[in-house]
């Protein structure tokens, strides 16, 4: 197992822990659970996080 040190916001933190209560789960187990569940669900190539480009030149078509 390898081990991270990893920052958050307190309102994530906060939101995270109030989730594992719910589900009857340590922190971490929560953390573990919600990034396999999202990484199973999203297979690698599935798509762009933002539909448009933050970079770069400005769409000439619509020009």
């Amino acid at each position: 197992m390898v081990r991270i040190s990893l920052r958050l916001p307190e309102e994530l933190h906060t939101r995270l822990v109030e989730r594992a209560t719910a589900d009857r789960r340590s922190l971490n187990s929560e953390i573990l659970h919600l990034l396999e569940s999202t990484l199973d669900n999203n297979p690698p190539g599935g798509g762009a996080a933002t539909p448009a480009p933050l970079r770069g030149r400005p769409d000439s078509s619509s020009a």
